[in-house]
């Protein structure tokens, strides 16, 4: 059997690489880094299953088709087992043709994203990040933020991530409101429809799937339900929110801020919006959360090998 990790294998205990290598060849690229095509054709050549990052893909926002195409050169194919939670970058449809199952890895960074996100709802909302970048600058002048502590803030998706910032924003004396699609009980938060959640929060926090159909989940006709001022966090996938929206909100001051995560930061409507705060995606970079992925990614290997695979999306 020949397994393909996309990433280098220093992520990776002793232990794993070794339990990995009993299953048979493993190859794993040298770096994590974008490679070009035909160069993950020919690392993938043969391989009975691969274990794909998006970053040697091109990110998340160029995946897809790179990855489709490697899938697709590899007849003899078991499986695919992802290296995130997210799987918005893969061809679904194409795997479920091929009656491909695809694993990723559920809640391994639950804790680094969840205070992530409340990190920069704080800094948005007291401006931390605008004004540390006026300083650098040389064009500091003071700025008046507001206080979280009994302002409601709306969680959208109360999965295993949106669980969290919802505790983490009780702890911080904030209401908490929640809408998930599916229906879902969270002590200490009262469930709201869509619509309640938009217009009820002072700040809102993104949570849901990384998934086609949520493209533009936050548009005019979203945005225009809420509270004037409102401040909203992205650390999911900008196609949740349309940006062109959104850039006119920020600038009449419908939106007070809007924080999000993404591969390109210049080529969007946001740029250059002062309280638009766009950073390259790393909430999910800490020491715990890595130890956690590997573990899980390692285990879905492993699963799959033996023919019972876990942690299924399809």
């Amino acid at each position: 059997m020949k397994i393909v990790v996309f990433v280098s294998k220093e992520g990776f205990t002793e232990k794993q690489k070794s339990t990995l290598s009993g299953l048979g060849e493993v190859i794993f690229t040298e770096e994590r880094k974008e490679l070009p095509l035909d160069r993950l054709l020919e690392i993938a050549k043969s391989a009975d299953i691969i274990a794909p990052d998006p970053d040697v893909f091109g990110g998340f926002e160029k995946a897809k088709s790179p990855l489709t195409k490697v899938i697709e050169s590899l007849p003899n194919l078991k499986g695919v087992c992802l290296s995130t939670t997210s799987f918005g970058w893969v061809d679904l449809d194409y795997c479920k043709k091929r009656n491909l199952p695809v694993s990723n890895v559920p809640g391994y960074s639950r804790e680094s994203v969840a205070e992530h996100a409340l990190a920069l709802l704080l800094n948005v909302a007291k401006r931390i990040l605008v004004l540390d970048r006026k300083t650098q600058k040389g064009t500091y002048k003071l700025e008046m933020g507001f206080e979280l502590k009994g302002k409601i803030l709306g969680i959208i998706g109360l999965g295993n991530i949106g669980s969290r910032v919802a505790e983490l924003g009780l702890g911080i004396g904030m209401k908490v409101i929640a809408y998930n699609r599916t229906p879902i009980t969270k002590e200490g938060v009262e469930i709201k429809s869509m619509d309640e959640v938009l217009s009820q929060s002072d700040a809102i926090s993104l949570h849901t799937t990384h998934e086609d159909k949520n493209k533009h989940m936050i548009g005019k006709e979203q945005i225009a339900k809420m509270k004037q001022g409102i401040v909203v966090v992205n650390t999911v996938d900008r196609d949740l929110v349309d940006e062109e929206a959104m850039a006119g909100a920020v600038k009449s001051g419908k939106v007070y801020g809007y924080a999000y995560e993404g591969e390109d930061l210049i080529h969007t409507p946001l740029a250059g919006i002062e309280n638009a705060v766009g950073i390259k995606a790393f909430a999910w970079y800490t020491k715990e959360a890595l130890e956690n992925l590997h573990q899980i990614w390692t285990d879905n290997i492993i699963a799959l090998a033996k023919g019972t695979p876990q942690n299924r999306i399809i």
